[in-house]
Formats: C-alpha cells, sequence, structure tokens
C-alpha cells in the first residue's frame, strides 16, 4: 500500500469514524477535552500502524483502542482524583462497599473506576480456593451470617470465619495494588 492510498484510507476512516467515536468516548470522561485528546491517541496510533490495510474490522478495533485508551487515562490520574472518591470507615481504613454501591449516573468518571474495581474484585475471587471464595461471597455480598453459613455447610463457624479472613487477607492485597496502580 503506497503512503497516498494509506493517507486516503485514514482520511476516510476518520471521516465515517470521528464523530462515532468521540460520541462512544465522551460520556465516559469527565469534559469534551479529555474526549477530544483520547479521540486524538486513537488517530494517531491508528495512523501509525505499519499493517492498516490487513485490520478485518476497523471499527472494533477503534472501540477497542478507544475503551483502551480510556482505561489508560483512569489510570493515570493523580491521587486527588481518587482521593475524591476514596472513603473511610470509623476506624479509618478503606471501604470499598461504599465505592461500588455508589450511584455513578452523573459521574463518568466514577463509574469507570467502579468498573475496574468491580472487574478486579471478581478477578480477585477467582483466585480464591472456593470455600474460601464462598464464605466470603455469602457473607459480603449476600449478607448472611456467619453462623449461617457454618450451619448450611455443615462447618464449624471458626473454619468458616477463618476461610472469610483468609480471603480478606487476599483482597486486600490485591485490591491494595489495584488502588496503587490507579494512582499512578
Amino acid at each position: 500500500m503506497s503512503q497516498t492510498e494509506k493517507d486516503s484510507l485514514i482520511a476516510q476512516t476518520v471521516k465515517n469514524y470521528g464523530g462515532k467515536l468521540l460520541s462512544f468516548i465522551r460520556p465516559k470522561v469527565k469534559n469534551t477535552e479529555d474526549a477530544e485528546d483520547i479521540l486524538q491517541e486513537v488517530w494517531y496510533q491508528f495512523s501509525n500502524l505499519t499493517n492498516i490495510a490487513e485490520i478485518v474490522n476497523v471499527s472494533g478495533w477503534l472501540y477497542t483502542v478507544s475503551r483502551n485508551k480510556i482505561t489508560d487515562s483512569y489510570r493515570k490520574k493523580k491521587t486527588e482524583n481518587l482521593e475524591d472518591h476514596a472513603y473511610e470507615d470509623e476506624d479509618g481504613s478503606f471501604t470499598i462497599k461504599d465505592i461500588l454501591l455508589l450511584d455513578d449516573s452523573e459521574n463518568p468518571e466514577l463509574l469507570a473506576f467502579r468498573e475496574e474495581v468491580w472487574k478486579e474484585l471478581f478477578a480477585s475471587l477467582d483466585e480464591l480456593p472456593e470455600k474460601q471464595r464462598l464464605a466470603f461471597v455469602q457473607s459480603e455480598i449476600e449478607g448472611k451470617k456467619l453462623q449461617e453459613i457454618a450451619n448450611e455447610q455443615n462447618e464449624n463457624i471458626k473454619t468458616i470465619i477463618s476461610r472469610k479472613n483468609y480471603a480478606v487477607k487476599h483482597l486486600r492485597k490485591k485490591m491494595t495494588v489495584l488502588y496503587r496502580d490507579l494512582n499512578e
């Protein structure tokens, strides 16, 4: 493919998808300027592809790259943005449950942050042994009392407490890594 053909393909793609991509990105970021910056990064990456003519699904590629750029933009945010959404309970510890359950319909930045937290939470839960995961999910997500879980599983309550504690330690470690990554 000659440079002229490549330039023509890029120009046609920008014409066909520019408005659609901006409309896709805009509700997911803080302001129009951020959306335009992300879109510019997508076009820059697209224009620098060496195998541009080999992309089978240009639309799919553009939307995937846009989603990735949106996620990257949240990860690059400085700590002051995350501190706006950090919550502490009475003993001063970070409670993720408050963030996961917040109404974020008016805040696209918080929505993206919350989606990232949910994604990491489920990935971390999948890493746990089945019995630890079950103890945590039933207690924290389903709201069951530990004694109720012990009775259902025909286990000693101390066993259930121990399983949940292992799960909490694992999740705390994983979520601390996510929090640190999002603050970088």
